[in-house]
């Protein structure tokens, strides 16, 4: 299937960019969305587009996502010098010589409270999940029917609502919480800033993506996947489509990156 015309012509505009970041949000945009985490995977085209890009000159590729960077890692299984955003920029891994994530002792307290609050919402409402992050707590209703995933929600908000300091986002069919204060647009402009990138290609499926696609100016492409309000520039409906945006991409930049 051909790219609209006006997509076409700003991924050849990009392609030519001296420095080019491609940076990507993983589940819902390289891989389609699970009821078990664990088992996501990307699909097999988009990340063999992302090995060609992270392959070539003045080009560095990101992922930019919520799961926590070792739970990124395990499924993503990204190219070795691939930059990573975790937990919605709360964790970085720009190389070898960052430092990992560190909690204060207050935000240490912080965090045990909330995943507190967490475990006893998932110990009474049947089908949903927690996941444990090192600067949050997520509760997960996607394998939950609709009604109990609705009264979990409730519960975990209203039990946390006392708790000071926390963050909450709500995604697709999960309830982020985090006791550090961070975006994926605060992650996305850290990047760029660390790769003196020239112009941005980002793309993402949800709510917490619109952090990053609001940073985006004049040169760079956002790309949204899926229906919703949106800051991107352009939407396609699957991963598998975006897969063909990526192809594209990858090919164009091949030709014309900077030697």
């Amino acid at each position: 299937m051909a790219l609209e015309a006006g997509l076409q012509a700003a991924l050849r505009r990009l392609a030519s960019t001296p420095h080019l970041l491609v940076a990507l949000d993983f589940d819902g945009t390289l891989a389609p969305l699970v009821e078990r985490a664990e088992d996501a995977r990307a699909l097999p085209a988009s990340a063999a587009a992302v090995r060609v890009l992270a392959g070539l000159p003045a080009t560095t590729t990101a992922l930019i996502s919520g799961r926590a960077l070792d739970s990124l890692r395990a499924v993503a299984d990204p190219p070795a010098d691939t930059m990573l955003i975790g937990s919605h920029g709360a964790e970085t891994w720009t190389g070898p010589d960052g430092a990992p994530l560190s909690l204060t002792p207050a935000q240490a307290d912080l965090l045990a409270r909330a995943v507190a609050v967490v475990e006893r919402t998932v110990a009474g409402h049947p089908g949903t999940r927690i996941e444990f992050k090192p600067a949050g707590v997520v509760l997960h209703t996607r394998t939950a029917a609709d009604t109990v995933a609705e009264a979990a929600v409730a519960a975990a908000r209203a039990g946390l609502a006392p708790l000071d300091g926390v963050r909450i986002t709500t995604g697709k069919r999960v309830l982020e919480i985090s006791v550090v204060e961070a975006d994926k647009g605060q992650g996305l402009a850290l990047l760029r800033q660390a790769t003196g990138a020239t112009a941005v290609f980002f793309a993402g499926d949800d709510v917490t993506d619109e952090h990053a696609q609001k940073t985006l100016g004049a040169g760079d492409v956002g790309i949204r996947i899926g229906p919703g309000d949106t800051a991107a520039s352009f939407s396609v409906a699957t991963p598998q489509a975006f897969t063909e945006v990526l192809e594209e991409l990858a090919a164009l930049r091949a030709a014309g990156a900077p030697g």
